[in-house]
């Protein structure tokens, strides 16, 4: 058996699935989390990432499968048992207690000696840089503040793990981004296991180790937030994560490792596994990785529809010929105004491909790569 610090404890879930009567909302669910890690489930509402997050800290019941921390199978262990504290959107503070009151009174239930008490309090408040709040009571407290209070309520009970659900969800634009750098500096502080529900995309990707992108109770891909933006597995994925979304058209394969897309021609970098010539598929690139220039064979050309300035970028949202959208980054360049015709170049690397079910179509050598991987991970 592994042996985990209780710092760095890993989670694993085996199998886990929920069922409400004859409905499943998370249908066996596999996932390793390291010890140490910080995990992001992200995706839309009604994807089961609350209730799976629920599931971890014993606020749901497991329909089947096993849960375990620290090697430990807690599938059936009460929430108090499993060493986790939860971070709730709600603050759930107290409000006829003081900041200190608030802090101490789990340590006090838990009949923890009274100078321990006060060195947690002391370490917590410090890192939280909340020292000067002991005394007031939460109305007497900004969002911020209070989140911080509730997230101090977790740090001094010393657990295995923490949860976050959607913790920054009430809170305004300016105070949210704060808070993230905050959750982050916390993580790199402590070094606990952290696993943070959100449907705020940027927050997965500007804090995770490792994203879990969810739907419908079924997670359609794991990875950092690099290979979930640039390798997507699936359509789903694809349109997910990023802002602006991935742009993604209608096309067809053609022989010599071509696809048509609108009026353009465009080669690939490489011949793709799985699909034949006159085959309908998806074609995807980010808007980051469209640049406006001169008519080519290979060109798409777009009219733009609408140009959106912030400041150092410039969104143009455009259309092509066949009426499909199209939407360009630029960074500089001169002022396009509607109804002004452009022509898009694109680096065949960038580009990604998809079956017209949504799964990713990958180049017969990448395919090969990825199999032989696999089969080598399974002995």
């Amino acid at each position: 058996m592994t042996v985990t610090s209780p710092e760095k404890a890993q989670i694993e879930l085996r199998r886990v699935r929920k069922d409400f009567g004859s409905l499943t909302v998370i249908h066996d669910i596999d996932l390793h989390i390291e010890g140490g890690e910080f995990v992001v489930f992200v995706g839309p509402s009604g994807c089961g990432k609350s209730t799976l997050l629920r599931m971890i800290a014993g606020l749901e019941e497991v329909s089947a499968g096993d849960i375990l921390i620290a090697d430990k199978d807690v599938t059936d262990l009460d929430p108090s048992k499993r060493g986790i504290a939860m971070v709730f959107q709600s603050y759930a503070l107290y409000p006829h207690m003081s900041v200190r009151e608030n802090l101490a009174f789990g340590l006090e239930m838990a009949k923890t000696p009274k100078d321990e008490i006060d060195r947690q309090i002391k370490s917590a408040t410090q890192i939280l840089k909340i020292d000067a709040l002991l005394d007031r009571r939460p109305g007497q407290l900004s969002g911020g503040q209070r989140q911080r209070v509730a997230i101090g309520r977790a740090i001094v009970r010393k657990p295995l793990a923490f949860l976050f659900d959607e913790p920054l969800s009430n809170l305004d634009a300016e105070l949210r981004v704060s808070m993230r750098i905050e959750i982050a500096r916390l993580h790199r502080e402590l070094g606990n296991t952290m696993i943070y529900v959100t449907h705020d995309q940027t927050e997965a990707m500007t804090l995770a180790d490792r994203i879990v992108v969810l739907r419908d109770g079924r997670i359609e891909q794991v990875g950092t937030p690099r290979e979930v933006y640039e390798d997507p597995n699936n359509l789903f994925v694809a349109g997910f994560i990023g802002s602006p979304r991935m742009n993604i058209v209608e096309a067809r394969y053609l022989a010599g490792d071509r696809v048509a897309v609108a009026e353009a021609i465009i080669p690939l970098a490489a011949p793709l596994a799985g699909v034949a010539e006159g085959d309908p598929i998806k074609f995807g690139i980010r808007p980051e990785h469209l640049e406006t220039g001169n008519a080519t064979p290979t060109s798409l050309r777009a009219t733009v529809d609408f140009a959106e300035y912030l400041g150092s970028t410039r969104y143009l949202y455009c259309y092509l010929p066949n009426g499909e959208n199209i939407t360009v980054e630029q960074r500089g360049g001169r002022d396009l105004a509607a109804g002004e015709e452009i022509w898009l170049n694109c680096d065949p690397q960038r580009i990604r491909l998809f079956s017209a079910n949504g799964d990713r179509l990958r180049a017969a050598t990448e395919l090969a790569s990825r199999i032989s991987a696999f089969e080598t991970k399974l002995t």
